[in-house]
């Protein structure tokens, strides 16, 4: 079922509706036709599910581009006024060109940064056995744009027990409307927020694929549907028109967790 009341004091951001707790009946049908892909890998002892903080590559590598080269220009512009005037340009039009020269190089970076670093995919495995799920999740952040530190692959494992997903809806300025399904990990035996992070973009399939879940780790392989087509390599993007996604970095587990999630216990 949706709740109409957050069951969380501290909901996600955009909260729309609860999903139906980890091992309680799924609140959707998965339908494969509608879902933009089948899960990576199933098996007795996991399903992994494709993730990815961006739903469109390229767009970010390419308008990082364009930042760059009208900052470019403008500094430029800038330097060729200060030098072939007469008189010091004014203090504030000075300041006010510095600023604009320092926003677009923030902005580039970090669009460049977010398209380019992010890896060709973000799995999630579901070790049924285990009752464990395995994370390679991209963090990033927009205020730290050149750390290094804030930036990259922060894989984790998290109880199955502890989830708890949320259907989230909210307006970014300048763009359509966004909607995702988030996934919460929770204090055992608590409402208390430890982790929460991007499950899926757009509301229902974000359902349908956390259904799938469900499915699996309650029932096993064999309540999953069936998809009409293989799913997807997506470390094999070298052949791709894609700039962004030919330089992302693939996918590579760490080898302890990588073991351990697709084994039993």
């Amino acid at each position: 079922m949706a709740y109409t009341a957050p069951l969380l004091d501290n909901p996600a951001p955009g909260w729309k509706h609860d999903l139906s707790g980890p091992n309680q009946p799924p609140s959707r049908t998965p339908y494969p036709p509608v879902l933009p892909n089948p899960p990576n890998h199933v098996d007795e002892v996991y399903l992994e599910l494709a993730c990815s903080t961006m739903s469109i590559r390229g767009v970010g590598f390419w308008g990082s581009v364009f930042i760059f080269a009208i900052t470019a220009y403008f500094a430029f512009l800038m330097t060729v006024i200060a030098v072939s005037s007469h008189f010091p340009l004014p203090l504030g039009i000075s300041i006010a060109g510095l600023a604009t020269i320092g926003i677009g190089i923030w902005l580039g970076t970090y669009l460049y940064r977010i398209d380019v670093e992010a890896p060709r995919d973000e799995p999630i495995r579901f070790n049924r056995l285990r009752r464990k799920i395995y994370v390679y999740r991209f963090r990033h952040d927009g205020l730290l744009p050149f750390s290094r530190s804030a930036w990259g692959v922060r894989p984790a494992v998290y109880d199955w027990d502890d989830l708890h997903a949320e259907a989230c809806r909210s307006y970014v300025p300048g763009t359509a409307l966004v909607e995702n399904v988030t996934l919460t990990i929770l204090k055992p035996g608590t409402t208390e927020v430890l982790d929460r992070f991007q499950f899926a973009h757009g509301i229902q399939q974000g359902e349908m694929y956390w259904a799938m879940a469900q499915l699996f780790m309650q029932q096993g392989p064999h309540a999953l549907p069936t998809f009409p087509y293989p799913p997807r390599d997506w470390n094999n993007e070298d052949v791709s028109f894609n700039l962004a996604r030919r330089l992302a970095p693939r996918v590579q587990w760490p080898a302890e967790m990588d073991l351990e999630s697709r084994t039993a216990p």
